[in-house]
């Protein structure tokens, strides 16, 4: 295959012309290609740019993957590669089920994989996709395989287990692990313990990713202090999942963790509004476990009720990023209970006034009626602009990262749009270059997590051709809050290992995707937290 007539970015950051000569699943030649097989496929990509294939490093789209509507959102925003396992929580290593941790509502079922570890999980994308797949290790899936969802230490010989299960999943070929801090079962686990698996993560050359402890915004401050004693205490690399905070707060504490001798890296979308379970923004952890049997005993009666209705609203009126005007704040996005299936797209506080409830007595309600698998979608008191993330979306830590949701009828837009209003907003708007944001989109999250030779086009000979045609002018994001399943546009021909997956902005129906296994890069630190 020829793309013919197109662009790359050179070195200098300014778009060249140049061909791309793709075969055998590899980028062949770059620049004026005039020698090529007869019977070569000529795409004429005119004013277009060639750039490479997009990963997404942070996504929960591993077992929806397979869901052709799926498969176009993502492919239409350039995206070729997903990172997986996010926030602690995936199938493997397990029976498969995420609803028994509680993440059904993010994650979704996946339609194959019936339990094992992630060399069987990975095994599942190969040939099967247009998308490649990487994968984490989940920590909070390896807690709840060990010692369920209850609170407590572990014992030596629970943790020698936990240890064990994440040493296969990174021989496996796992890119790192990954912890979700202000969930259950992954909130109980102590510092000891993430420092204990982290030691089999650097050991093997992967990366420690984390949904930090103690929510974002305002207090992240918390969450980067545990995670630098976690890296020196053992040497690993640490990437903060989906930071988002006020810019300069953001900014200061990565400048902090370095001078501390912990470069962080980072991912990050770009919208001001995030999205997770209901149950972890309202219940304590003891109510927030799966399935909704400790909800049900607590509000049994009256006075029960009574109590958690008292818990909520503290918790509630707690958070730097509700406070007072919290039930405008939520929007519900995901509520599978048929009987509230209408209110899926409205604030906690319309669904309330519309059903003549209370806020905190009508998210009762829907969390015991979905069995706790409820998503919302959260402002914050002030959106940042375009021009207020652009710093963040430029530091060197940084690699995009959508966080992107699938499940149910009113997702967050970002899943839909994050690639895609990177180049419309940043890179069209004048914030960001076209190198930066082939850095930011591909080079950077292909390089940090041994995803192979991916990432580059102009110095891509011999690189797998996963490659995006890009209409510079024409790229944007449609998905909205109102609207959020909206397809992005100016992307209609991708590649994968040099196979068209998408042309003229429809699925080929060809599988040549993969689940991808980390490179091996191997280091060696013991633990020490002092």
């Amino acid at each position: 295959m020829v793309l013919r007539g197109g662009s790359v970015i050179g070195a200098d950051g300014e778009p060249v012309r140049a061909d791309v000569l793709v075969g055998q699943g590899t980028i062949l030649a770059v620049g004026r290609v005039t020698d090529r097989p007869a019977d070569a496929l000529v795409v004429d990509c005119g004013e277009r740019l060639v750039l490479p294939g997009f990963v997404d490093a942070h996504s929960h789209a591993g077992s929806l993957v397979f869901d052709e509507d799926v498969q176009l959102a993502l492919l239409r925003q350039g995206v070729t590669t997903i990172i997986t396992g996010q926030d602690g929580v995936g199938p493997a290593p397990g029976d498969g089920s995420s609803a028994a941790t509680g993440f059904a509502a993010i994650d979704g079922p996946h339609p194959t994989f019936r339990g094992g570890g992630i060399a069987a999980l990975l095994a599942t994308y190969d040939g099967t996709t247009p998308l490649n797949v990487a994968t984490l290790v989940p920590a909070g899936t390896v807690r709840h395989e060990v010692m369920g969802d209850g609170p407590g230490p572990a014992t030596v010989e629970q943790l020698a287990a936990m240890r064990a299960l994440v040493r296969q999943g990174l021989d496996d070929g796992a890119v790192g692990l990954a912890t979700g801090l202000d969930y259950v079962p992954g909130l109980h686990a102590d510092t000891a313990e993430l420092a204990a698996l982290c030691a089999e993560v650097a050991a093997a050359g992967g990366w420690y990713v984390s949904h930090m402890r103690g929510g974002y915004e305002t207090n992240i401050a918390e969450g980067i202090d545990e995670i630098i004693r976690i890296s020196r205490a053992t040497g690993v690399r640490a990437h903060v999942s989906h930071l988002h905070a006020p810019v300069d707060l953001a900014l200061a504490e990565l400048d902090r963790a370095r001078d501390a001798g912990v470069p962080l890296s980072f991912d990050a979308y770009p919208y001001s509004r995030g999205c997770t379970v209901l149950s972890m923004l309202l219940l304590p952890a003891a109510l927030a476990r799966p399935g909704t049997r400790d909800l049900a005993r607590a509000v049994q009666d009256d006075e029960g009720r009574a109590r958690v209705r008292g818990a909520v609203l503290d918790r509630v009126l707690a958070r730097a990023d509700l406070g007072t005007g919290w039930a405008d704040q939520i929007t519900l996005s995901h509520v599978p209970a048929p009987e509230f299936h209408a209110l899926q797209g409205r604030t906690l506080a319309d669904a309330a006034a519309a059903t003549g409830t209370d806020p905190v007595d009508l998210a009762l309600d829907v969390l015991l009626d979905s069995d706790l698998q409820v998503t919302a979608i959260m402002r914050v008191p002030r959106p940042r602009t375009a021009d207020e993330l652009a710093p963040l979306f430029r530091h060197p830590g940084h690699t995009a990262g959508s966080d992107g949701i699938f499940v149910g009828t009113h997702p967050h837009p970002r899943a839909f749009g994050t690639f895609a209003r990177y180049l419309e907003e940043y890179v069209r708007g004048g914030r960001l270059s076209w190198l930066e944001a082939q850095e930011h989109l591909a080079t950077n999250a292909a390089e940090r997590f041994a995803l192979g030779a991916r990432g580059t086009v102009l110095d891509g000979r011999g690189a797998v051709a996963d490659l995006v045609v890009v209409d510079p002018e024409a790229v944007a994001a449609r998905s909205t809050y109102r609207a959020p399943m909206r397809l992005a546009v100016g992307i209609d021909d991708v590649l994968v290992a040099g196979v068209p997956v998408l042309r003229d902005g429809a699925l080929t129906g060809a599988t040549p995707g993969t689940g991808l296994r980390r490179e091996r890069r191997p280091t060696s630190r013991s633990v020490r937290l002092d």
